[in-house]
């Protein structure tokens, strides 16, 4: 692993920033690389996820249909959208972290912004769907739902390593 420490901070200007680079081998997916950058001063967070060998644009499927689907490793970059049909979709943007998580690591993010949602909403009926989409969100991870999870990657450098997972080109 690379560190560069006390580096300038894009957002406050401090030299508080720390860089990181790092090497891992997934199974069944291969080399990545992994990009990191924090300040210690402001917090501004940064992080990114590459593929060593370049790929071509992808989606993965899936259907979590139990609890041990929780487990299910994601890779997903930067530039990778994450779709729960009917319920959410969290697209890229200048922000955007890429990341290496599991099923329920995606569930618990997608948890949290309902229940921001929720809990900061006006609108009485956007308040009830949210409502709506947590308890489903909880059925799932307690096994006794369904759900589908789709990450749609232009770069490729996203996946989900699991038999049950189905990989298309991205149109």
């Amino acid at each position: 692993m690379e560190k560069l420490e006390k580096q300038p901070c894009p957002i406050c200007r401090k030299n508080t920033l720390t860089l990181m680079e790092d090497e891992k081998e997934i199974p069944y997916f291969g080399k990545v690389y992994l990009f990191s950058m924090t300040c210690s001063n402001c917090k501004y967070h940064k992080a990114d996820v590459e593929v060593a060998d370049r790929k071509e644009a992808n989606k993965y499927t899936i259907e979590i249909s139990g609890e041990k689907d929780m487990n299910i490793r994601i890779v997903k970059s930067g530039e990778a959208t994450v779709k729960i049909p009917h319920m959410l979709t969290i697209d890229p943007g200048p922000a955007s972290n890429g990341y290496i998580t599991n099923v329920e690591g995606i569930l618990k993010r997608v948890q949290n912004q309902l229940e921001t949602t929720r809990d900061n909403e006006e609108d009485k009926s956007v308040k009830k769907k949210a409502k709506r989409m947590l308890k489903k969100l909880k059925n799932v991870m307690w096994g006794k739902d369904k759900l589908k999870i789709i990450i749609e990657d232009p770069t490729g450098n996203s996946a989900i390593i699991s038999d049950k997972a189905k990989k298309s080109k991205l149109k």
